[in-house]
Formats: C-alpha cells, structure tokens, sequence
C-alpha cells in the first residue's frame, strides 16, 4: 500500500488513571478508524500519563517516602508488555483495523524499573514491538531506566517501513543513523517538548531522513491533574500547549502544529513521495561516504 491515511494524536490523559485513559484511547481509536486512520500516533507516555512538574521526594542523596509513595502510584498505573492492558490495545488495533503506536511508560516486573517505551501494535499481528528510550533526559532518570540497543528496529508493514524515537533520542544522530539504515519511511517522534524549538528539529528530521515525520504530543494543564496530586506538580496552568505536526519528506509541514487545545491531525502519507525525495539525499545510501565513515550498533549479540 503505497498510499494511506495517519494520525496524529495530542489528547489529555487521565493522569495516574490507566483505565480511564485507556477508555479515552479507544473513543479516539474508534472516531479515526472510521475517518480511513489506517497508522495513529499517541504522544510520548500518554498511558499513564507524562509526569510534568513532578519531583518524586528526591534531591541529591535524599528521598522521601511520600515521593516513594508516588512513585508506586505511578508503577502501579503504568503499562507491562503482555498485560491486560497491552492486550487490550493489540485488541483495539485489531477491532478497528489499524496499527496503534502508544507511548507508555512501561512496567518491567522482572527488575523492577519503569521505562518509557514506544509500543507498535498491528491490526493482523498483535504487538509488534517495544522501543525503549534510550536516555531519559534529566529528572526522567530518576524514574525511568535507560534502553538498549536490541530494539533500534524499524518495522516493514503493509504500510511502508516504520519506526521512531522519542522526545529527546531525536537529537541523537546515531540513534537516528540506526533507524536510516534500516530503510525508515515513517518515522514516528512522540515527545513532551511543547516548545516552539522542537518544530524546526522535526523538520530537519524529515529532510534528513526524506521520510514523513510525524510528531505528538500531550495538550496538558495543571488544572487536569486530579486534586490530590495537583499538589506536587511544580509548573504553571498552561504547562504542555501540545505543537503536534506532520512533515512532509521534504520538510514541509502537511498538517499543524496544534497548539492549546486536543485534537488529531491527519494526512495522506505516499511512499512514492519519500523515494522521489530521495533522488538527491539518501543519509543511508548515495549520500554517505563509507570510505570515510564507519558507523555500527552494538547490538548485545556483540558486546564483549
């Protein structure tokens, strides 16, 4: 299928309330199938939620236990691959018939870490993969744990060769060379950076990568916290004004950016346009010059 319809979501969760987000997401799901969405994008941990303004008790050699407390709640509400939930959303993709890729903030049970992950479902296979982050930035290391390099993968569908980054992994440019050389068409680059900054990144993403890029986020306020944790998220009313857009391969922007306000932006997506676009640039291909450069992922396969 070289032409098809996407998505872009920029939604509110529910914040700390997995179930009452996951309900949301299946209204939104349900709406944008029937508008021909055969691809939806959710922003960076929108299940449960992306915890703006939180600190989680802790400076330097202290926490609390009221931040350990939070913590937990978080844990408690957030996402394990093979779950119910995770189930739940593979069912979604598969009712609607169309590929859902969710940002979580994921539960290992096995060691105990939260990761923030990129989850791709498909409407014919279930669960098609788990990115995680690879560098959680600043006090998201606090709570998040970092990625590896086993799950740099871009996957081919009916629908072209997709993958993607999150937030803050996009301005690595080896992390971005990893998914370039494995032939991206749709690169995906869920954040939480609702600065007027992050639009121009994505565009260079997408003439660098001659792929259509599609970027969501959050529309956030303090007010849509629940009472008892409004509390403790240190920001201001208007904390996460969204600017999700879509990208043409030539980085023009098809569709956005929204700001101050949910909604889904949508286009057409053509996979003859990436291969015209890379007629004169190819990162991975007639562009480089591996003569002079080397580059290689150290999958775990290869560590040593």
């Amino acid at each position: 299928m070289k032409r098809f319809k996407v998505g872009v979501v920029q939604s509110t969760p529910v914040f700390f309330d997995l179930v009452a987000t996951l309900e949301k997401t299946e209204t939104i799901v349900a709406e944008q199938a029937a508008q021909g969405v055969q691809l939806l994008l959710f922003p960076e941990s929108y299940l449960p939620g992306y915890p703006r303004g939180f600190d989680f008790g802790a400076v330097v050699g202290r926490r609390t236990i009221e931040g350990r407390k939070t913590w937990q709640a978080y844990w408690d509400n957030s996402v394990a691959v093979g779950d119910q939930h995770c189930d739940r959303l593979a069912a979604m993709a598969r009712k609607y018939q169309l590929f859902i890729v969710m940002g979580v903030t994921e539960r290992d049970e096995q060691t105990s870490t939260l990761y923030c992950s990129l989850l791709y479902f498909s409407p014919t296979e279930g669960l098609l993969g788990c990115h995680r982050k690879l560098k959680p930035t600043g006090s998201e290391r606090l709570i998040w744990g970092e990625g590896g390099p086993n799950d740099l993968e871009v996957y081919p569908t009916v629908l072209g060769k997709i993958g993607g980054l999150i937030c803050w992994e996009n301005l690595m440019p080896l992390a971005r060379m990893a998914l370039y050389q494995q032939g991206i068409q749709v690169y995906l680059a869920p954040t939480a950076d609702a600065r007027a900054t992050w639009l121009p990144i994505l565009q260079h993403i997408a003439q660098e990568s001659r792929c259509f890029v599609l970027g969501a986020n959050q529309y956030f306020r303090k007010s849509d916290y629940p009472e008892q944790w409004r509390t403790l998220a240190q920001v201001e009313e208007d904390c996460c004004r969204g600017g999700s857009v879509i990208v043409s391969p030539l980085g023009e922007v098809v569709a956005g950016p929204l700001w101050d306000q949910e909604g889904v932006l949508t286009a057409f997506v053509d996979l003859d346009e990436v291969m015209q676009s890379r007629y004169d640039f190819s990162a991975a291909g007639h562009y480089q010059r591996p003569d002079i450069f080397e580059f290689k992922i150290r999958k775990a396969s290869n560590l040593g």
